[in-house]
């Protein structure tokens, strides 16, 4: 029996999406949703998915690689989210369809020449360091044209647009404003790269400006599970 808190997070998030969409003239069903699992049980996975999820974020491998077996009966698809290590990249190759988190060529080259033959391409965003921040992830939006043409000479990759985490701020204008710095970085690749179309952001606490500014993948935790207790 699926818990009634989670299926009413599930139910108000998806209201939220719907709200946002309609305020910015934007299709709710342009949106996806990628509830965040780390630290989550395959139990409270199977339940999310009950309410109807089916796109799942993990930010530690290792953790991940535990959970999916448990799952594998259900028609799940797994995105990595997380920073991305050297000595990680043949499971994110082999067990995850999407890797939004991509930040240099060396990563980039393990994904594909670790990706099986038999699957298809994985699925790549490149993550933006929009804030500046030297603490976070992300190539500089300078660097994103020699990134994104190192990525589109790679056959078992498919480039599908950028990611960022932005500095946290409650304030809407900041927020808005690291998004659509993320977007306009998108449209200046799309002249090298003409198949982009995705932008991997907001959160639960800043997703209403995230999808003011274009965003097609919104990635959420305590919104969808409640806080996490570690």
């Amino acid at each position: 029996m699926v818990d009634q808190t989670l299926r009413d997070n599930i139910s108000g998030l998806l209201e939220r999406v719907r709200r946002g969409a309609e305020k910015s003239q934007y299709r709710n069903s342009d949106i996806l949703v990628v509830a965040v699992s780390k630290t989550r049980t395959a139990g409270e996975i199977r339940a999310a998915h009950a309410c109807g999820l089916t796109h799942f974020g993990e930010n530690y491998v290792q953790e991940a690689l535990l959970k999916m077996p448990a799952l594998q009966d259900l028609p799940l698809v797994w995105h990595f989210i997380g920073p991305i290590q050297s000595n990680k990249t043949g499971a994110i190759a082999g067990q995850f369809s999407w890797a939004h988190s991509v930040d240099r060529e060396k990563i980039a080259r393990r994904l594909h020449e670790q990706r099986p033959s038999h699957l298809p391409p994985l699925q790549v965003c490149l993550q933006v360091n929009v804030s500046g921040e030297e603490s976070k992830s992300g190539v500089a939006a300078a660097d994103l044209p020699a990134l994104a043409k190192a990525v589109l000479a790679m056959p078992r990759l498919q480039l599908r647009g950028l990611m960022a985490i932005p500095a946290a701020s409650r304030n809407c204008a900041e927020q808005r404003a690291a998004f659509a710095a993320l977007r306009n970085s998108l449209e200046q690749l799309e002249e090298l790269a003409p198949g982009i179309d995705t932008l991997s952001m907001g959160m639960s606490s800043d997703m209403e400006s995230a999808i003011a500014e274009g965003a097609t993948i919104i990635r959420i935790g305590s919104a969808i599970f409640g806080p996490r207790d570690r």
